[in-house]
């Protein structure tokens, strides 16, 4: 099962080294931010990136609908139409692939 967006790995996970090659003046800057919120520059990346990490897997694996288009989608899926000609050819030709 793959993990949720939102689980941050306990601290009795394994852990692993992640290392980067970064200029002077941003370690320095980082190290500055870090310290303005109590943390250490590990904890700081750490979060920082993990945070990243989340918005970017919910900005790609998520579809946000409007309340209106949610709806639609409902209602089609419980009310779906009826067939027209190319679904049916697509159904057709999908079946013959399968059986190839």
């Amino acid at each position: 099962m793959a993990p949720r967006i939102n689980d941050m790995p306990t601290l009795t996970a394994e852990r692993v080294r992640l290392t980067a090659r970064i200029p002077e003046r941003l370690r320095e800057t980082l190290e500055q931010a870090a310290e303005l919120q109590g943390a250490t520059l590990n904890q700081f990346v750490v979060q920082s990136a993990f945070a990243e990490a989340q918005r970017v897997l919910e900005r790609e694996t998520l579809i946000h609908l409007s309340q209106r288009d949610a709806q639609k989608v409902f209602g089609l899926l419980a009310h779906p139409p009826k067939p027209n000609r190319e679904l049916k050819a697509a159904v057709k030709a999908g079946r013959t692939l399968l059986r190839a």
